[in-house]
């Protein structure tokens, strides 16, 4: 995990990244959906919670804690859409926005395409997946435009599987409150992720 200020806590990935290149479409996508729950699992454990009183079917009362009312994921199409299924594992009821990013093969200047949130963005806690942080332009854009419907960088979490130093630094020194959670940081990132999840490669 990279959090802001840059600290590191680690999620062990050895699971899945040595196999990336002779692995079958099968075998990597239950890798890649194993890492995206361990991912999503602790950016959920970020999201403000309160204290209450559970009433289990036998009529025992416990105190537990549930999650604050405004929170939402927002995945970068197409590969951030892997990481849809996770999220709603874990939280069902939370609602999507998706945003359309392509970026130019020469320059690596990332435009955007298409944007569509819920409405009342500006008052929820975002978490914002795309599974390779390579440059980190993607992810900045993605950022600006959810500063544009009103969402402050500090309640924006950015859910990724594999990020490298540039990326990570990039998003870090644009928006210096905004919260990263990676498994791994390495200087080579599995650029072709989303072909070979959906098996476009």
């Amino acid at each position: 995990m990279v959090s802001r200020r840059t600290e590191a806590k680690w999620i062990p990935c050895h699971i899945w990244l040595p196999k990336v290149r002779t692995a079958s479409r099968g075998d990597f996508m239950f890798s890649a959906d194993r890492l995206i729950r361990l991912v999503v699992e602790e950016g959920l454990n970020q999201l403000p919670y309160k204290e209450c009183t559970v009433t289990t079917p036998t009529g025992y009362k416990y105190e537990g804690v549930k999650f604050e009312k405004g929170n939402c994921g927002v995945s970068i199409m197409r590969s951030g859409e892997a990481m849809e299924q996770g999220l709603r594992d874990c939280c069902r009821s939370i609602r999507i926005g998706k945003i359309l990013i392509q970026s130019d093969e020469e320059t690596q200047r990332a435009k955007v395409y298409y944007a569509k949130f819920p409405p009342d963005i500006y008052r929820r806690k975002v978490l914002l997946m795309y599974p390779i942080l390579s440059t980190g332009n993607t992810v900045i854009e993605a950022v600006k435009v959810l500063i544009e419907h009103g969402v402050q960088p500090s309640v924006i979490i950015v859910l990724s599987l594999f990020s490298t130093p540039h990326g990570a630094t990039s998003i870090i020194q644009e928006f210096p409150d905004i919260t990263i959670l990676t498994t791994e940081v390495h200087p080579v990132a599995p650029t072709h992720f989303g072909q070979k999840y959906f098996g476009t490669d």
